[in-house]
């Protein structure tokens, strides 16, 4: 409902978004749907996306960083790190475009778009479980590769900083196997970055999600950031960019308590 604009400018700022406060974020100006509703009908796809990027790039580049950091300079090293920044030089959407028309359109291996098929609900458990799997591919490929450099180089430059360093060579020297002084002393001390780098990965999952489900067509909150701006609901707009700088500071607030758990000199008092 449209304020009299002869209102004081705080009174009218105070009435808006009062509510932000309380959680309400309004109504969409297109739909009129309430905003907290609009954005929670699309955070499951939000978070099943993130949870699978974070758990495939932490299960994959964590032990490729080790492999590098220990194989440097080797054919290993050398033709992960070539297919590593690739895969990173290509922008999340211009790879799902290419993978829709290559593997999509011309194989028909995959689905060109959506989440789900469209007979989805008449599937049984087994058949809903494999179809969910058989449209997640191409999107998740996406989601992942831009993470994949990142995580992989800092985990092998940390881990290769602390193997050159003294503490690592008089373990050693004082007959500690090699396996236990890279797993047990130099490999814990390069957590320490790499726990910081979860805040950087919430952020490159907001911001390739809006392009990737776009290309996809994935009614996910990506998707509903770009279709608000499309159409200038700023309700939405301004409701989508909040949910997403709150989930920014929840991944910084995780990354802090990921590194007091790995560094034993923090402590929370």
């Amino acid at each position: 409902e449209a304020l009299p604009t002869y209102l004081p400018r705080a009174v009218i700022y105070q009435t808006k978004f009062s509510g932000l406060l309380q959680g309400d974020l309004g109504r969409s100006t297109i739909y009129n749907d309430p905003v907290h509703e609009m954005i929670l009908a699309r955070m499951p796809v939000a978070v099943y996306f993130g949870l699978l990027t974070a758990l495939i790039t932490y299960a994959v580049c964590l032990p490729l960083g080790v492999l590098k950091a220990l194989k440097h300079r080797t054919f290993i090293d050398t033709a992960s790190s070539v297919l590593i920044f690739l895969g990173y030089s290509i922008p999340g959407f211009a790879l799902g475009a290419i993978l829709l028309v290559h593997l999509g359109a011309r194989m028909n291996l995959f689905p060109l778009f959506g989440l789900t098929s469209p007979d989805f609900d008449q599937l049984g458990n087994w058949d809903k479980l494999k179809d969910l799997a058989h449209h997640t591919v191409l999107p998740l490929i996406c989601y992942i590769v831009g993470a994949f450099a990142m995580l992989t180089m800092l985990t092998k430059n940390n881990l290769m900083d602390n193997l050159a360093a003294d503490y690592v060579r008089t373990a050693v020297a004082k007959g500690v196997g090699f396996r236990r002084a890279v797993f047990g002393h130099a490999f814990r001390n390069s957590m320490i970055p790499i726990a910081t780098s979860l805040g950087s990965l919430v952020e490159i999952f907001i911001g390739g999600s809006m392009l990737i489900e776009s290309v996809f067509d994935i009614q996910g909150f990506g998707l509903l950031q770009y279709q608000s701006v499309l159409e200038r609901d700023v309700p939405v707009i301004m409701g989508t960019l909040t949910i997403a700088a709150f989930l920014m500071l929840v991944g910084h607030v995780l990354s802090d308590f990921i590194v007091a758990m790995v560094d034993p000199r923090i402590k929370f008092e």
